[in-house]
């Protein structure tokens, strides 16, 4: 099972995220693509760093929203938003090749990400931008209880799906993540490599409630935004090898 991190989100003066500490140990990285985070520069950096620790990369983008982060949905049509993950990808790809690096993904960021889970015709709208894009290319999504329906729909679209599941978050009985809004949202450090070692022996996950339900998961997601999340990352690379 890999491991993905969300990468590349400073801007100008401000910093944001480990990156150099957290990509020796991870296996592929997100990298925002300007929308809500990450400049031109950065871009370039961080995309050295993957090429340096040999890092799968993948596209990040979001809403045009820097100034919410990309964590509030717009009402974007479907015609905007295949225009608005092509010319993200664009970007970033670009800066890529040039590096003699290739793009294997795509992951949008935030409320995008969420509401690509939550709605058929958003999803539908970012299947047809990777398409429509002139080289293949997979979709990272959330892995649910309903992989099969979003591989069905992929697959109309001739896209290869990724599914994540995340280290430190705990899932709801109808196996999306519990809300940070509700007690035991967010795993300590032991709940989560129990959760690690569940997802890898067993393929499933143990909800709230205590029911277990099965996922296929293809990679993990990590967050480096600090020491202690570095120092995570490297526990659950650790209990992986």
């Amino acid at each position: 099972m890999k491991l993905n991190c969300d990468l590349g989100e400073s801007y100008g003066n401000w910093t944001m995220g480990l990156d150099a500490q957290v990509m020796p140990h991870i296996d592929q990285a997100n990298i925002a693509c300007g929308f809500h985070a990450g400049d031109p520069l950065v871009m370039k950096q961080t995309l050295q760093l993957a090429k340096l620790h040999q890092v799968s990369i993948g596209a990040h983008p979001s809403y045009p929203d820097l100034m919410g982060f990309g964590r509030r949905s717009l009402n974007c049509s479907f015609e905007e938003i295949v225009a608005l993950v092509t010319y993200q990808v664009a970007a970033i790809d670009g800066f890529a090749q040039s590096l003699g690096l290739e793009l294997a993904y795509v992951k949008p960021h935030g409320a995008l990400y969420n509401d690509m889970m939550a709605d058929e015709s958003i999803r539908e709208a970012i299947l047809t931008a990777l398409a429509g894009y002139h080289k293949p290319l997979k979709l990272m999504l959330q892995a649910t209880t309903r992989f099969n329906e979003h591989q069905a729909q992929a697959k109309n679209h001739q896209i290869t799906l990724l599914s994540e599941a995340f280290a430190d978050r705990c899932y709801d009985d109808d196996g999306k993540l519990l809300a940070r809004s509700k007690a035991g949202a967010v795993h300590n450090r032991e709940q989560m490599l129990a959760q690690v070692k569940q997802l890898t022996e067993q393929g499933s996950v143990t909800t709230v409630s205590g029911n277990i339900i099965p996922l296929h998961v293809d990679s993990l997601c990590v967050h480096g935004d600090n020491i202690e999340g570095v120092q995570a990352i490297e526990a659950i690379k650790a209990l992986l090898s």
